[in-house]
């Protein structure tokens, strides 16, 4: 085999693994944008962990991609500051005050 077909392979399977990585998810920006449409749905997001934060009664950290950033409340343990992370879980609205409003993911089984 050339070198130039091996470049080739090794930089087609470099793309491949990086798609791979958000294929199946749903850009957070896409739900802050049409939140009637993924309220009460299950989706699936990833990125990296801006934020953390947990008392007794609520966990919840903050997912950040390319597109926007949402917090995911969760009864799981809390995951490390930094850390890149693929999410699913069902899009609510913790509160809405005029034209300000809160989306959450909630968590739930599932990887």
């Amino acid at each position: 085999m050339n070198k130039h077909k091996v470049l080739y392979i090794l930089t087609l399977m470099v793309l491949l693994a990086a798609a791979c990585e958000t294929f199946g998810t749903t850009p957070i920006g896409k739900i802050l944008e049409k939140p009637r449409e993924y309220a009460d749905t299950t989706v699936v997001v990833s990125g990296k962990v801006t934020e953390i934060f947990g008392l007794v009664f609520i966990k919840y950290f903050i997912v950040e991609d390319k597109t926007g950033s949402i917090a995911v409340v969760t009864d799981k343990p809390l995951p490390k500051m930094g850390s890149e992370i693929k999410v699913r879980g069902i899009v609510k609205e913790a509160f809405s005050l005029g034209d300000q409003q809160l989306l959450v993911l909630i968590e739930h089984e599932g990887k």
